[in-house]
């Protein structure tokens, strides 16, 4: 694959639901213990680089009043969360420069600000990941591709439930609207611009 080049004023990190009440779940291919490591050490890169961060949280509401239900083959349980629930993963070290986007499904851009937060800093490039790759993530990345965002996913740094569910989007979906890299691979390019 070829080198990324990462120009920190039109970039941000968008990181998708590393918040309490999903990173305690198991993950596969990554465990999420590792998908918030990695996150945290990208948001740090980024912040230093002068790298747009951006923390979304899913928000569902009391007893999920606020996610979307539509008769379905295959229903969603019913939720009941704890009030920390959509608590950011404190891994991640929000800082007062960071946007958070609070959202109440799956796609960040939907029913959000996020749209005008990236806009009008000049953003044209997202770096993607977080939890769950087949729902968020992809919710998320469908949509930035509809707005003509450039997007690089980062393969490492976003996990799911299920194997297939991760590696279909990653190897079938997400080449063919943007750049799949690692978490290596895109802290040497925050490096590099940095020089």
């Amino acid at each position: 694959m070829s080198e990324i080049t990462i120009t920190p004023a039109t970039t941000a990190l968008v990181l998708i639901d590393l918040q309490r009440g999903i990173v305690g779940g198991i993950t596969v291919p990554h465990t999420a213990t590792k998908v918030v490591e990695r996150a945290a050490t990208l948001a740090q890169a980024c912040r230093k680089a002068g790298v747009l961060v951006v923390l979304v949280r899913v928000d569902v509401g009391p007893s999920g009043v606020l996610f979307p239900r539509v008769t379905a083959d295959v229903q969603r349980p019913p939720f009941a969360v704890p009030d920390d629930w959509a608590d950011l993963a404190s891994e991640l070290g929000a800082t007062s420069g960071d946007v958070i986007v609070t959202k109440h499904q799956p796609n960040a851009f939907f029913g959000t600000d996020l749209d005008i937060q990236l806009t009008r800093r000049g953003i044209h490039t997202i770096l993607l990941g977080g939890i769950s790759t087949n729902i968020g993530v992809e919710g998320t990345a469908r949509a930035a591709h509809e707005r003509g965002y450039d997007q690089i996913f980062i393969e490492d740094a976003m996990t799911a439930r299920e194997t297939d569910l991760h590696e279909f989007p990653v190897q079938r979906f997400f080449p063919t609207i943007g750049r799949v890299r690692s978490t290596s691979e895109v802290l040497t390019a925050l490096a590099r611009s940095n020089r």
